[in-house]
């Protein structure tokens, strides 16, 4: 997961949710992603992203989400 970006956007209950956003061919994504903090890791978790292009980790709740124009690169 070279290219990817997170930030931290703002949900409807006024939260801040981290968000991942990947390139195709960053995959597989999976969580806690290599930029989060060590006190914030957990088991990994792969994600799936090849049928909304977004999920949302059952840990932490950070989104994941390809980056628009992304595709996800089959083998």
């Amino acid at each position: 997961m070279t290219d990817s970006t997170t930030r931290n956007t703002t949900t409807g209950s006024g939260q801040d949710e981290a968000l991942v956003e990947l390139d195709g061919k960053d995959g597989p994504a999976f969580c806690p992603h290599p930029n989060m903090t060590l006190w914030n890791q957990h088991p990994r978790v792969f994600l799936d992203l090849s049928v909304t292009g977004e999920a949302k980790c059952p840990y932490c709740g950070t989104r994941y989400r390809l980056k628009p124009g992304a595709r996800i690169h089959r083998h």
